[in-house]
């Protein structure tokens, strides 16, 4: 095992990256060498014994992905109702065991999905137009944010996706908080898993959703919004475009809609009131 490997293990000893043998051609040279890929397993979630969703993700931060996955998809309403979370490894995969409270399994079984999840999709197999087009309640955050300090947090980020850095294969979201920093960074194959871990972890820490915001290394798709009203954050910014239903969705629950965050620029498709951009300058006639 490499030095790579060993830090990009979790808890549980899941790696997050294989070696692989490959041919490197630049031209007509070729170089032998190898190459870090990042892992993708099936990681079968299951809650007070019945399975609910299996999903392609990295297997890291597992605990952050179940407890975000729960709370975003709103099988859960807070930590407390998620008494166990027990990560398990099988011949075939990853299976996460969870004992829920009666009251949010009973909800769960009302409203059943049952999704085979991927890499680029994170509402396969829903089985009624309702249960994909889900409005979450509107967003109560005051917060404001400096644009520079916008860009400045995409940088921040970007040193600390290890895992990108290693295989150029997987995406990262982080939370700007309130300081201006940015304190929690979790990286996977799947943009929609990166979300629900940094969720995940972020409330295991009990913070203050409404006190910060949420930047992702992909394109804001309606999910991506979905899951950011559903915890509650004011504003989430992404390095591609958003989709036009989630912009509507943003505009529907007040939340902040920044794209396009890259060098010195970016675009502020709803709400641009949480951010702070300078006064332009007045050129001399």
């Amino acid at each position: 095992m490499s030095d790579a490997d060993l830090v990009l293990a979790d808890e549980h000893h899941h790696l997050s990256m294989s070696p692989a043998t490959v041919s490197t051609w630049r031209g007509n040279s070729e170089v032998h060498g190898t190459d870090m890929l990042a892992e993708e397993v099936p990681v079968a979630l299951e809650y007070n014994g019945i399975s609910h969703a299996v999903m392609l993700a990295t297997p890291t931060d597992l605990e952050d992905f179940a407890l975000g996955f729960s709370l975003s998809e709103g099988l859960i309403r807070h930590r407390s109702d998620l008494y166990d979370c027990d990560v398990l490894s099988l011949p075939d995969g990853i299976r996460i065991a969870m004992r829920i409270s009666n009251e949010c399994f009973a909800a769960m079984k009302d409203q059943r999905r049952n999704m085979s999840g991927r890499t680029g999709c994170g509402l396969c197999g829903a089985e009624t137009l309702a249960q994909v087009l889900r409005t979450p309640p509107r967003v109560n955050s005051a917060i404001r944010i400096d644009a520079a300090q916008l860009q400045q947090a995409f940088l921040e980020m970007e040193q600390q996706q290890t895992l990108q850095q290693a295989t150029g294969s997987t995406h990262a979201a982080g939370w700007l908080a309130a300081d201006c920093h940015v304190p929690v960074v979790r990286e996977d194959v799947g943009r929609h898993n990166a979300l629900d871990k940094l969720i995940g972890a972020l409330t295991y820490r009990g913070t203050d959703f409404a006190s910060g915001a949420v930047l992702i290394t992909s394109r804001a798709s309606y999910e991506m919004v979905q899951k950011t009203a559903m915890a509650g954050i004011g504003l989430l910014a992404a390095v591609s475009a958003p989709t036009a239903l989630a912009r509507r969705l943003a505009d529907e629950t007040g939340i902040t809609l920044v794209g396009f965050v890259r060098g010195h620029g970016h675009v502020v498709y709803t709400h641009p009131e949480r951010l702070c951009h300078p006064l332009p300058s007045l050129k001399s006639a």
